[in-house]
């Protein structure tokens, strides 16, 4: 069959021609790369944004890979989004126009949301390709090793691992690229970008833990299959929102030799692995600041009973808030037919919702 060339829309060529002036992280860009565009020939590469020099390269010896690094730039900004939306900086950022020549300040600048997204980036594409080699996605891996260890009596190891070393190879190989460039910003973001990188690997490689099936006579659970196997990506980011929050701020100065990030107010101790950290504060993203990379509050939704985060009070920062109503359309009063179906009507109902003004 004669295979037909794809050509993407001018913002995506725009982009690649502005890749070099990017951050690291503007390989994000690939999650607006159409689902019907399929990377099968090496002059594809040149096509997909946010990309530098070496990322092509890998593009250009990996084209089976590539497809999962996109899925991965789609689940970052998709779960970034989800993480933070009851939060005032809500990752609105990341979802960048192609045609932009760069990522809003609050994501261009060393600040504890940059951490976080650097951070969830690195985790997300090895957690992606990890899970691509289970599924038989790639065939350039396979599942996981099985365990050295012995197991306890009644489980024995089996199923398909993640592989999370394929996964962590691969994907530390795409992400830290453009950190490792020479052109690549200064020398205290490229060591605050990497250190968080690293926390984000850190956290997924916890996450590998003991997933079991059950087999036995009547569902008695006499023998347990198990295997290693990931959270999902979830559960990994609300543990990277969690260091997100009690983020270190640094400062870039002189150690023996060499300048290395050391916690501000802090100077007794280095800089804690498994911490996120961040070279410049971030504003309170009350109101629109597009110097500081604020979209600000208003019109976002808020709820009126909560305590927490997503409250009113604190998400309309004391400018009050407009109720307005809703009508709901959900299946109810449902029963069940034997066998076997579901037949249900539809009510509906009027809620009450609230937005910052």
């Amino acid at each position: 069959m004669r295979s037909s060339s794809h050509v993407l829309p001018l913002g995506v060529l725009t982009a690649l021609l502005l890749s070099q002036l990017c951050s690291g992280i503007k390989w994000l860009a690939l999650s607006h790369t159409p689902a019907s565009f399929h990377i099968n020939q090496t002059q594809h590469c040149k096509l997909l944004p946010g990309m530098v020099s070496s990322q092509a390269q890998l593009c250009r010896s990996n084209l089976e890979l590539m497809q999962t690094i996109i899925q991965a730039a789609r689940e970052v900004k998709k779960t970034c989004q989800k993480t933070f939306a009851d939060m005032r900086w809500n990752c609105s950022s990341i979802d960048i126009p192609l045609d932009s020549p760069k990522y809003r300040p609050d994501l261009d600048r060393g600040t504890r949301e940059s951490a976080f997204v650097y951070a969830l980036s690195a985790a997300t594409i090895s957690h992606t390709i990890a899970r691509a080699c289970t599924s038989g996605d790639l065939r350039l891996c396979s599942c996981g090793p099985i365990p050295s260890e012995i197991p306890e009596p009644g489980y024995r190891w089996g199923g398909c691992a993640d592989n999370l070393h394929y996964g962590l190879m691969m994907g530390s190989k795409f992400s830290d690229a453009p950190m490792k460039m020479k052109r690549a910003g200064s020398h205290a973001n490229k060591l605050m970008h990497l250190h968080n990188s690293e926390v984000g690997r850190q956290a997924l490689r916890q996450a590998l833990v003991m997933k079991c099936k059950c087999h036995g006579v009547s569902g008695s659970c006499s023998i347990r299959t198990c295997w290693r196997g990931l959270q999902d990506l979830r559960e990994i980011a609300m543990d990277l929102k969690s260091k997100y929050l009690s983020a270190t701020k640094v400062v870039h100065r002189p150690m023996g030799t060499r300048k290395q990030l050391v916690p501000k107010d802090i100077d007794i101790r280095p800089v804690r692995e498994n911490e996120l950290v961040y070279l410049q504060s971030s504003p309170d993203f009350c109101t629109k600041n597009d110097k500081q990379g604020s979209v600000g509050t208003q019109d976002r939704q808020c709820n009126k009973t909560s305590l927490g985060s997503d409250s009113c009070d604190l998400m309309c920062c004391g400018r009050g808030y407009n109720p307005y109503t809703e009508k709901l359309v959900e299946r109810c009063h449902c029963k069940y037919h034997w066998c076997c179906y579901v037949t249900c009507k539809k009510c509906e109902r009027i809620v009450e919702r609230y937005v910052c003004k």
